[in-house]
């Protein structure tokens, strides 16, 4: 009897331990597309009180987050905020990268297919994300009672946030003119989807992505989600992944300073009041945790730059692999050196270069010496070398961060700074982003709601630094390729 009482009290204990464990009801993720960190104030007093300001104002910043890895892309960020991990790791090595000589897109999967869609924009999934995420780690700790939920526009920045065990991600199909799903969550979009639909369809092929209304849009499909699901309405802690797309869209097309991209942040703002006055009302004030931060940054663009006595141009590595191909087809009669270049990052066909009966160590020496020709070229780096160049340490393990050897090419092309990724003609208006340096990499970073004390700090931070704070928060394990550090003065206020 006295063994039976002892081991009851001990499971009673084990129980009351468990159940003390203090968690938020809902962690609301939540990032805008290629937002510099400058964008806080520089927009500052032409936000409302309750969206960016309220943040800032109730929250706790971290002025000083950079991004640790290149290139500074949009898949990459996203997985990276949510793994805590960079390219070399979890396996995202670009919006578009190539295995084994073959291109791919970063979430495309032909073993599933489109569910409210019969497109191809339909065939993803996360299968290419070698590392956990956030939502997965939070599934894991409440035996997958968690429900974890992904929306964007773009699809990447709905699944790759959401992770591989996520209920759901939704993204925006412009040739449905509706949000989607893929076969990889669900054989069909719930009922409550397929009613949501009808209120925001547009007309098929119609680009909403490139304007505030893409904003709209987003916000209201993460409402949608909020109500219909049920989240942070149970002691189990949900999280939803938000990512709001149209911002780089705008940005790419328009710039950082023109009045295109000050009405995307204007409605971003406005919107992100809204939803935070909702996650009071159905959540509760205090019951959530909430974080915002970007993918990556964008420099200014590089006319208007010029125009002000400041150095800029462009470079675009991929207008250089027709001359670099021609260059070792004359010499040494191979067709193609060089398959891709893309964000700066050079694939070389190694099958070719073999069949030449070359070596490929003294292959990449001599493609790098021709590229580093470019005026507009401050080094260009042998991935395999990376830590033996000449360049300043921050820079070189950023280039070994991003480095994926099956998936990240042989040769990565530093610029010169102010030099964005294409070509500038004197009609360009856009920009663009990728470099390592602080235009693209400076990222905002900010804590706000449950347990979350209000200051900032100007300590050094990292993007890999998000995932492993809000898993110490909810007392989980971070995920399996986590390399960041919680951030102490938020989760150990004094």
């Amino acid at each position: 009897m006295k063994r039976l009482i002892s081991f009851l009290m001990m499971v009673f204990a084990c129980t009351a331990t468990f159940a003390q464990v203090e968690r938020p009801k809902l962690v609301v993720g939540f990032v805008v597309d290629q937002m510099r960190w400058d964008y806080l104030y520089y927009y500052n007093d032409q936000f409302g009180e309750g969206g960016f300001k309220r943040l800032l104002r109730e929250g706790f910043s971290c002025e000083n987050t950079m991004i640790n890895y290149v290139p500074t892309v949009t898949a990459i960020g996203h997985s990276c905020i949510y793994t805590g991990s960079v390219p070399g790791l979890n396996g995202i090595a670009g919006n578009d990268f190539m295995i084994a000589g073959k291109k791919m897109y970063c979430v495309s999967d032909s073993t599933v297919h489109g569910v409210g869609s019969s497109s191809r924009e339909g065939k993803m999934s996360p299968r290419n994300l070698l590392a956990t995420g956030i939502g997965d780690m939070l599934k894991i700790a409440t035996d997958y009672k968690a429900k974890v939920f992904g929306v964007a526009l773009k699809d990447r920045a709905a699944i790759l946030p959401a992770g591989h065990a996520a209920d759901a991600a939704y993204w925006w199909d412009t040739s449905a003119g509706h949000f989607i799903s893929s076969s990889y969550y669900m054989d069909k979009l719930p009922e409550w989807v397929n009613r949501f639909n009808k209120t925001v369809r547009v007309k098929p092929g119609t680009d909403i992505k490139c304007s505030p209304e893409g904003v709209t849009k987003t916000f209201q499909m993460a409402k949608a989600v909020l109500d219909n699901e049920q989240l942070g309405q149970d002691d189990v802690t949900d999280m939803l992944a938000i990512s709001i797309s149209s911002t780089d869209i705008i940005g790419h097309a328009y710039g950082t300073r023109g009045a295109e991209n000050k009405a995307a942040y204007m409605r971003t703002d406005a919107e992100l009041a809204d939803f935070l006055a909702y996650l009071d009302q159905k959540v509760g004030k205090g019951n959530y945790l909430f974080f915002l931060s970007a993918d990556h940054g964008g420099m200014h663009n590089a006319n208007v730059m010029k125009e002000h006595k400041i150095p800029a141009d462009g470079y675009a590595a991929w207008n250089e692999i027709k001359s670099l191909n021609e260059a070792f087809r004359t010499k040494y009669g191979i067709e193609t050196v060089a398959l891709m270049a893309n964000a700066n990052r050079i694939y070389l066909d190694h099958a070719a270069i073999a069949k030449a009966g070359l070596q490929l160590d003294a292959v990449k020496k001599e493609a790098a010496d021709f590229l580093a020709r470019n005026p507009k070229v401050h080094m260009v780096v042998d991935y395999a070398n990376a830590v033996n160049t000449s360049l300043p340490q921050l820079i070189r393990e950023r280039i070994v961060n991003g480095w994926n050897p099956e998936r990240s090419g042989d040769l990565f092309v530093v610029p010169k700074p102010h030099h964005v990724d294409g070509v500038v003609t004197p009609e360009y208006r856009g920009t663009s982003h990728g470099v390592w340096n602080p235009y693209d990499s400076h990222i905002p970073m900010v804590f706000m709601g449950w347990k979350v004390p209000h200051g900032q700090t100007s300590t050094p931070t990292r993007i890999v630094d998000i995932a492993p704070t809000v898993c110490e928060m909810l007392h989980i394990q971070m995920p399996n390729a986590c390399i960041g550090d919680a951030v102490n003065e938020i989760v150990n206020p004094k």
